[in-house]
């Protein structure tokens, strides 16, 4: 079954590179693409697609509000960033937004496909200089060795379903794993954003991940168990 993607980017010639790079996968559906952030929510009111590429210099806004409205408004729609801004500001702003993965242009446009396929299996893949600044991020706020306990922040469970969405899961696998419901899941859920004051699933598990209250080091749904 063909999985729907999107794209947000106002360079025509980009745009139609990329249409062709994700139309060379059979598992690729391209139901929208668009230049602007206004014709990006139009898209989103009629049809919210499963993966969308997001310019962040777009001509009428700030791709940086666009995937943070995505994150809020279509929580089911993973954001990928496809940039040419790979300073630390706009890798990090974009994964507290909700990016869920950060690309630069000049990634070939086969690796580029392979991600958004890789998004759609739960990963967050991104270029190699914009990982160097998320790592250097959660050096700098990972707590000193000395410093207070962190895991009593979060309830046994909401850690638990934490590790979950660090590896991929969606609220129904999350819900079958842990044999609950979804709508449990999302209370879990929305108590976490609480806790840890974020708005996205990239936010919570970034933020965990540095308050060392989660393990993101070899995060693979093949990781946990669903006996």
């Amino acid at each position: 079954m063909s999985q729907c993607v999107a794209l947000v980017e106002d360079d025509a010639l980009v745009r139609r590179s990329l249409e062709t790079a994700l139309t060379s996968h059979t598992r690729l559906e391209i139901v929208g693409s668009v230049g602007t952030c206004a014709e990006a929510r139009q898209l989103l009111s009629q049809r919210a697609p499963d993966v969308m590429l997001v310019d962040l210099g777009l001509p009428d806004g700030s791709g940086l509000e666009l995937i943070d409205e995505i994150s809020r408004n279509a929580p089911l729609t993973r954001t990928l960033v496809i940039t040419v801004f790979g300073d630390e500001h706009a890798v990090i702003s974009a994964i507290r937004a909700g990016a869920t993965g950060y690309l630069l242009k000049n990634t070939p446009p086969q690796q580029i496909a392979e991600s958004v396929l890789m998004v759609l299996e739960g990963g967050s893949p991104i270029s190699p200089a914009a990982a160097n600044f998320v790592l250097k991020r959660l050096k700098e706020t990972s707590p000193a060795p000395s410093a207070p306990a962190t895991s009593t922040t979060l309830t046994l469970t909401e850690k638990t379903v934490l590790q979950y969405i660090a590896k991929g899961f969606n609220y129904a696998e999350i819900a079958k794993a842990q044999r609950t419901s979804v709508n449990t899941v999302a209370f879990h859920i929305k108590n976490i954003y609480q806790k840890l004051a974020v708005h996205s699933r990239s936010e919570a598990v970034f933020e965990a991940a540095a308050l060392g209250l989660i393990s993101i080091g070899h995060a693979t749904k093949a990781g946990i168990s669903n006996d």
